[in-house]
């Protein structure tokens, strides 16, 4: 009972954690203007993997899409690596996930065949959330290394032309971004991806081990022979000689 509750769970968390992997993969904001100072009319941009786009004062949103090769750094192109990796382990794990339950039945699949595949779900629910936290991960690094550079360079600039003041209270020149909501559902997905992965682990071992077949081995004692009986035979064996 045990084992089949730590094998739903991990198929329910591997499951929502998919979703969101995927949702966060296809979601166009994972870096959003830093409005901090900024006037009302200004125009808000905000960032995903495969698009750009900006809302106008009038709030029309025009997107430019970005599924060129070249023109962008390296770490950016192995987020968007990361991420369709994460997608698509995600979705063969789930797949394998459904089959793996016991109460999902196809023909006459063995004990030991349904924790085999409980543990392959696990493992690929393990690597994609792994992929999708680190890829996360790497675009917030450059988040905050672009914002940290952009404060700098506009502090410098302004104090150089006399408006320390101005500088100070967050009315930069360049624009600044921060941490979208993407990143965020990438993160609780690749979380929840863990949990999923290890209970499915778990759930593997106690399945193996039912499955595993007990015998009970008999043991069995070779019957001494008599003296009397030795000692005949040994009188037999000297008459023939």
């Amino acid at each position: 009972m045990a084992n089949t509750i730590l094998q739903t769970a991990g198929f329910v968390l591997g499951l929502i954690g998919v979703a969101a992997v995927i949702a966060a993969t296809v979601m166009n904001n994972w870096s959003t203007k830093d409005r901090q100072g900024d006037v009302v009319t200004s125009v808000y941009t905000y960032k995903g993997l495969w698009q750009d786009c900006e809302v106008s004062t009038s709030g029309f949103t025009e997107c430019r899409p970005m599924y060129g090769i070249l023109g962008y750094s390296g770490q950016f192109q192995a987020v968007r690596a990361m991420m369709v990796i994460s997608v698509v382990l995600g979705v063969i794990g789930t797949g394998i996930s459904v089959f793996s339950l016991k109460c999902f039945k196809v023909g006459s699949t063995e004990t030991s065949t349904k924790a085999k595949m409980t543990l392959t779900a696990g493992i690929m629910f393990l690597i994609t959330g792994l992929c999708a936290i680190i890829a996360a991960s790497i675009y917030a690094n450059q988040i905050v290394a672009s914002f940290t550079s952009t404060i700098y360079t506009n502090t410098y600039n302004a104090y150089n032309e006399g408006m320390g003041e101005m500088a100070m209270g967050g009315m930069g020149m360049a624009t600044t971004y921060t941490f979208g909501p993407a990143l965020f559902v990438a993160w609780v997905g690749g979380g929840l991806l863990l949990i999923g992965g290890v209970l499915k682990s778990v759930a593997f071992k106690g399945m193996h081990a039912d499955s595993t077949p007990t015998y009970n081995a008999i043991a069995y004692k070779v019957p001494a022979q008599s003296a009397d009986g030795g000692s005949e035979r040994g009188k037999r064996e000297q008459k023939y000689v």
